[in-house]
């Protein structure tokens, strides 16, 4: 077959597929049936596909919350697994857009629906992949895997961190990674992320003492006693980053204070922040350096301050090697375009995969619209993304066969 050819191929299935699954209004946690058509497609095409359920059970006893997939072909390493998620995130006011989001329409070139960039045309574009590869090469090396969650746009809590936790107890490992995240910035295979940066959120409450704003003397108003804490907490250097990572930041979300009046001093101030931290930097070091700052301008103040932390995940970076490579030699066979590494951008379950010793990259279309009103991904895109993941296949397993 043609490359024309078996590119026109590619994405009429993954096109159709696409379909199929963005009809499915799976708003996180719910995946409303999507794991169940990639696993009679993946049965068909060999694997084992076993279902994951975490999560509370509800009063009928019915299955957990959130549904996952975990599905593999083959017994031996390397594991390459595609790693993605059937949840989306909500819609907001349907009648904001210019299509309804959950019938996929395809206008001016795009392929317009929730989930149509982030990630469901990835997940299609895996599946095409994998069962392109199988056929044309049934007794290739290793193993292919998929780990599909519907708990990756939400807490993330029932999701792939507890089908990693199930397939560490069994020691069943994971050697390289690949999750369909939308990496792609202005064209696809421009940038694939190699690595992410950790996040650290905080909320800080503040208490001080209720009062009249005319007396003072006889309260304490919690957010002037935070503000010089607030100060040179912004404007502290935390890293330098290094090669693969920007310098660890960290910003103020929310501020929250006050009763309503105008005339009261109120007696709590809640402030939420968030680190985004590099491998320059731990999360018991930012944790003391904040604690040292509040307790300096706390140690002799009426107020008083506690600080609630949660971990969302570690900096992990995948460096240039056989995965990198991989991906790079796939994408310049299908776009001729030489690929971007980057650590940008937010986290990604990615972060729960590569503390197992897994390399992790994340390829996928391109960004533009994800999380949007009007979401959409460009039609032409979906062969050659399929291209590149059965590119990356053969690039991985077949060694000499």
């Amino acid at each position: 077959m043609s490359s024309e050819n078996n590119s026109k191929t590619h994405q009429q299935a993954t096109l159709d597929l696409s379909i199929a699954l963005l009809e499915r209004p799976s708003v996180t946690p719910d995946d409303d049936g999507c794991q169940d058509i990639l696993s009679e497609r993946l049965t068909q095409a060999g694997f084992d596909c076993e279902f994951m359920y975490f999560g509370e059970r509800n009063q009928s006893g019915e299955h957990a919350e959130v549904k996952n997939l975990w599905a593999r072909r083959g017994t031996t390493d390397p594991v390459i697994c595609f790693a993605g998620h059937t949840d989306v995130v909500p819609t907001g006011d349907e009648n904001n857009w210019t299509y309804p989001p959950f019938t996929p329409t395809i206008a001016d070139g795009y392929l317009w629906a929730r989930g149509a960039a982030d990630m469901k045309t990835g997940i299609a574009a895996f599946t095409v992949a994998a069962e392109r590869f199988v056929a044309n090469h049934h007794q290739h090396n290793g193993s292919i895997a998929f780990l599909i969650t519907a708990d990756e746009e939400g807490p993330s809590i029932n999701g792939t961190v507890k089908v990693i936790e199930a397939l560490e107890a069994r020691n069943e490992k994971i050697t390289y990674c690949l999750v369909g995240e939308p990496s792609s910035t202005d064209t696809l295979g421009d940038i694939i992320k190699n690595g992410r940066r950790g996040s650290l959120g905080a909320e800080l409450t503040v208490t001080g003492k209720q009062g009249h704003v005319a007396y003072p003397h006889l309260a304490c108003n919690p957010i002037h006693a935070a503000m010089a804490a607030l100060a040179e907490l912004t404007n502290a250097t935390w890293d330098n980053g290094n090669e693969y990572f920007p310098a660890t930041s960290l910003q103020i979300s929310n501020i929250n204070s006050g009763t309503g009046a105008t005339n009261v001093i109120p007696e709590t101030l809640t402030v939420i922040f968030n680190f985004r931290f590099s491998t320059e930097t731990t999360e018991e070091e930012l944790k003391a350096r904040t604690h040292a700052i509040f307790d300096k301008y706390f140690e002799n103040s009426k107020a008083s301050y506690d600080i609630h932390w949660k971990l969302s995940g570690q900096p992990f970076l995948t460096p240039e090697g056989k995965l990198v490579t991989a991906c790079q030699q796939a994408i310049k066979k299908v776009t001729d375009i030489n690929t971007t590494l980057s650590t940008s951008g937010g986290t990604s379950d990615g972060r729960f995969i590569a503390p197992t010793g897994a390399q992790v990259v994340e390829l996928g279309v391109r960004n533009a619209t994800i999380h949007q009103v009007d979401e959409k991904v460009e039609v032409d895109d979906l062969g050659r993304l399929a291209q590149i993941y059965e590119g990356i296949l053969e690039n991985l397993l077949l060694g000499d066969k």
